[in-house]
């Protein structure tokens, strides 16, 4: 049975009251923000952005809430080349990498911990647009290439109410360049890096817009990478595969823009992205069979520096294709919108999991008395993990033109996902051996099938949305939204093998409806300082957790985990204040927020124990900080930009187990009021400085310096529990008894500096950089197998790289 405590803040003050004392009160900003500096000129000024967060353009400076749009150029002069690289230089922004093309997103310290690749049906807390389009995918966040983009945009805070549930603690979009009428140009862009003691990485990027006819544009857009890899692969003989993590992405976007009458435009599009990874970041820390086939003795294998230990060649495999079709027609006193999407995604892992299967198969007590052979738990154990997904989307809209008072949009939404999921356990020879019937369904095909899985869901929703501004004074304006929502998830498990607890066709389904609100309030206190307060609510909808694998379960796990079928809906009220200040007549400024979010129902993924199995909790939470983003043009030639945030999120309930009748009651999981939520940073900063001036014949030179800090972190909950984590004792396979082990689950902070230098004309540039200046082996996440009895791994950064960059202009 299972207690929950309550609790709230110690201070006892209203949510508001906190976030104005927080708005106050923390940090100054850091990284390099959109606004940039212009080509050298006398008086020169910020960049003024514009971007389409409401839904309609407007400058960074009069959306009334928190928001950073990182343009392309402040992309490349960071050293950005995907979106974790992105979130080091926007505060309030983290993504833990979890292997090639799997990050899981958390905007302003909203996060339950580590999703992984087998549970389909958590849904995503922060939403991912492509321009008009969904692509959010929980933990395959797609990994877009960023090559001629616009601009990324952060939309801190739920935006419930405009993106929908996907969107419950804030948004992130990619911006692209459209079709330009009546322009014939293209860009290129080639590179070549090298990686510090790794492999050797290139790519070669092209966009082309041509004029079809008066009327009709194409944009064309095509990227090729090969990735360097940087792990080495310890061999069971002993022997070592250099640089495994090595792989691809290629890809293109192709666009057209037509405009038959001049108040109509109309954009179809496709986009197809193929990524390829021969392996993954991780970096073992202790791995039971590599203490059993390369060491002698009762002693720990001992790794170093981005080693891990494989029997078998892991891979990655991710195909993303959307097709999308937006209309505008302009009405005159309005505008009409429409945006249809398709996405069809395959993506595959495929892992060896034979230390996971080798802790069961040789622990004595599981399978048989004493455990089983060496030859047996030694066997190549490929794991396969399969997701299909398509989906369709329809948004429809009507928005207001004009400068009068009263600005509005109001639309619908419809969506629906096909996710189908598989997961293939093939142990090859297992029976041939043991004589034990794996009785998967392949079995009779001579496939040792230890465990199997096939999960089909069907997802819909649909969605009114409306949102209104109204110019109360000259000088205050009021905004309110609000979006009605209608959910409903069906899906069918499917599970085979010894390892598993067998169910066929069983049914199960999950909906909601609600609303999800928001009111915003802006007072332009001078022509150059601008007031908002927010208050927002957002939405995830629950979910039906997978079946424990009893056959692997320890008595004590079944009671603690079992019983738990269904996980709730998840909702949080955001309280915020903030400001935007323009000052030295346009060569400066300065944004700042504070907020404070209570989280009801935070769905926390926990390890099962022994099971091998992952189960949703709920828990209460709370989330409260500050952030802000400063960026000066301290001369012509000089830019300096800083950014930063504090951020202070735990748990506000205790939830506990009676482990039996009449016991004790203990933490579950570490979800522990007062312990912190897992995977975001408390401190997080960036500082960038730019030097571009004149060098003469013609020549602009340039230097950039990028400095980020990420604070600590936990991957999991379970992470601060002290009885859960730490030291452990091997499990005693085969003829070595059980080894202590002690590691740290706490992920420590780590700070990065990126070298960018060159020359350049209007025509092209030559460009140099040094990533990753001092070699920070940072650790990512923390990476386990079957809690931490079969392996204990940590994903890590890459390596110091150098680089060469040759970009030109037609």
């Amino acid at each position: 049975m299972f207690s929950h405590t309550n609790g709230r803040s110690a201070s006892g003050r209203h949510p508001l009251a906190l976030s104005i004392l927080l708005c106050g009160g923390a940090a100054i900003a850091m990284p390099a923000m959109a606004q940039q500096a212009p080509a050298p000129s006398s008086g020169a000024m910020l960049e003024e952005i514009i971007v389409s967060a409401r839904k309609r353009d407007e400058t960074l400076k009069d959306v009334p809430f928190s928001i950073n749009a990182m343009s392309a150029d402040s992309m490349k002069d960071a050293g950005a080349t995907n979106i974790e690289d992105v979130s080091r230089s926007i505060v309030g922004l983290s993504i833990q990498n979890l292997g090639p093309g799997q990050s899981q997103v958390a905007i302003r310290g909203i996060s339950a911990g580590q999703i992984v690749r087998d549970q389909p049906g958590v849904k995503e807390q922060v939403g991912v647009y492509l321009d008009e389009s969904v692509i959010s995918l929980s933990l395959f966040t797609p990994d877009l290439d960023l090559y001629d983009l616009s601009r990324v945009e952060v939309l801190r805070g739920p935006q419930g109410t405009l993106y929908g549930s996907g969107s419950l603690s804030g948004t992130i979009r990619y911006i692209t360049n459209k079709p330009a009428q009546g322009t014939q140009e293209g860009t290129t862009e080639l590179s070549i890096e090298q990686i510090d003691g790794g492999g050797t990485g290139y790519s070669a990027k092209a966009m082309v817009n041509v004029p079809v006819t008066d009327t009709l544009a194409l944009r064309a857009v095509g990227y090729g990478t090969r990735y360097a890899g940087f792990i080495d692969a310890i061999q069971p003989n002993g022997s070592v595969k250099k640089d495994v993590n090595d792989g691809f992405r290629t890809g293109l976007r192709l666009s057209l823009g037509w405009q038959p009458t001049e108040n109509v435009t109309i954009t179809p599009r496709v986009v197809y992205q193929e990524i390829e990874a021969n392996g993954f970041n991780r970096e073992d820390e202790f791995n039971i069979l590599a203490n059993e086939l390369v060491t002698t003795g009762n002693r720990l294998f001992q790794f170093g520096k981005r080693q891990q230990f494989t029997q078998l060649e892991e891979k990655f495999k991710d195909k993303f294709m959307l097709a999308d079709l937006t209309v505008e027609v302009d009405l005159g006193a309005v505008t009409a919108t429409s945006v249809t999407s398709v996405t069809d995604r395959d993506l595959l892992v495929y892992r060896d999991a034979s230390q996971l299967t080798g802790s069961i198969t040789g622990q004595p007590g599981v399978l048989s008395a004493t455990g089983l052979s060496k030859q047996v738990y030694t066997l190549d154990t490929p794991l396969s993990d399969e997701t299909d997904v398509k989906v369709f989307t329809q948004e429809a809209r009507l928005a207001s033109n004009g400068d009068g008072p009263f600005q509005w949009v109001a639309g619908a939404f419809y969506s629906k996902i096909d996710r189908k999921y598989a997961q293939t356990l093939n142990v090859d020879g297992f029976e041939a051996i043991t004589g034990i019937d794996s009785n998967g369904p392949n079995a009779q095909n001579g496939l040792d099938e230890l465990y199997w899985s096939r999960i089909p869901y069907d997802f819909k929703q649909v969605a009114l949305f409306g949102e209104g501004s109204y110019d109360l004074t000259e000088q205050l304006s009021a905004t309110l939204g609000l979006r009605y929502f209608d959910f409903k998830e069906k899906r069918t498990l499917n599970f085979d093998g010894i390892f598993a607890d067998r169910a066929q066709g069983v049914k199960g389904e999950t909906s909601s409806n609600g609303f999800s609100p928001r009111a915003i309030l802006s007072y332009d206190a001078t022509e150059d300082v601008t007031v908002n307060a927010q208050v927002s609510k957002g939405f995830r909808l629950g979910g039906i957790n997978d079946p424990l694998n009893l056959p692997l379960c320890s008595a004590a796990d079944r009671t603690t985990f079992g019983g738990r079928n269904n996980f709730g809906n998840e909702s949080v009220w955001n309280y915020e204040m903030g400001a935007k200040v323009s000052f030295g007549g346009g060569r400066g400024s300065l944004n700042i927020a504070g907020y404070y979010t209570d989280i009801s129902n935070l769905q926390v993924t926990l390890d099962a124990g022994t099971c091998s199995s992952r189960i949703v909790f709920n828990a209460d939470a709370r989330t409260r900080g500050t952030e802000a983003e400063f960026s000066y043009q301290l001369t012509d030639a000089f830019n300096l930009s800083l950014s930063g945030s504090f951020n202070d999120s735990e748990f506000t309930e205790t939830v506990t187990s009676q482990a039996a009748a009449g016991g004790a009651a203990s933490v579950v999981g570490g979800i522990k009021k007062g312990n912190r939520l897992p995977t975001v940073p408390r401190y997080q900063f960036s500082a960038q400085t730019k030097w571009e001036d004149d060098i003469g014949n013609d020549l602009m030179g340039f230097a950039i310096a990028t400095f980020q800090h990420i604070g600590s972190r936990f991957t999991q909950a379970v992470d601060q529990d002290p009885a859960a984590v730490g030291t452990f004792n091997r499990i005693p396979i085969g003829s070595q008894p059980g080894t202590a082990f002690s590691f740290d689950p706490k992920l420590p902070s780590y700070s990065s500096v990126n070298l960018r230098f060159g020359v350049k004309k209007d025509e092209w540039e030559m460009a140099g950089y040094v990533n990753n200046l001092f070699d920070e082996n940072a650790k990512l996440s923390l990476d386990r197998e079957r809690g931490f009895r079969a392996r204990v791994a940590y994903q890590v950064a890459k390596p110091r790289t150098f680089g060469a960059q040759v970009s030109t202009k037609f």
